[in-house]
């Protein structure tokens, strides 16, 4: 019965050591433009994350929410833009057609990992 015991404790003690560490969820390291920043026309959007993406399940919607001269702008949907992962396998780049106009834009994406889980957030910024 002794011999049953340590035999248990020891067991216990080792599966302590191996265990698994749990998976993480990305998360949003940098993006270009960057959070609330105030930029010059561009037509091209990063976001880089914590982990690889797996490219189908991840991407971003972006809007148009706020127009010189027009107060009460109702966000607009900024549609024909192509998003890729770069070669770090981390970067989402969203390139748009045409340079965005000035006005403030909302970017909300969406990442997921090999853990599964899609992970969502947001970030806005102006351009001048």
């Amino acid at each position: 019965m002794k011999i049953k015991t340590k035999f248990a404790a020891l067991l216990a003690i080792l599966s302590i050591g191996l265990s698994t560490p749990a998976l993480a969820h990305p998360k949003l390291v940098s993006s270009t433009p960057a959070a609330s920043a105030t930029v010059g026309a561009t037509n091209r959007l990063t976001l880089t994350f914590s982990e690889r993406l797996m490219p189908r399940l991840s991407g971003v919607d972006l809007a148009m929410t706020g127009m010189p001269g027009m107060a009460n702008h109702a966000p607009m949907k900024i549609g024909g833009a192509t998003t890729a992962v770069g070669e770090d396998g981390k970067t989402l780049i969203v390139t748009l057609a045409r340079p965005l106009t000035a006005g403030s834009y909302k970017v909300d994406w969406h990442a997921v990992a090999a853990d599964t889980h899609r992970i969502v957030g947001s970030l806005t910024f102006t351009v001048r």
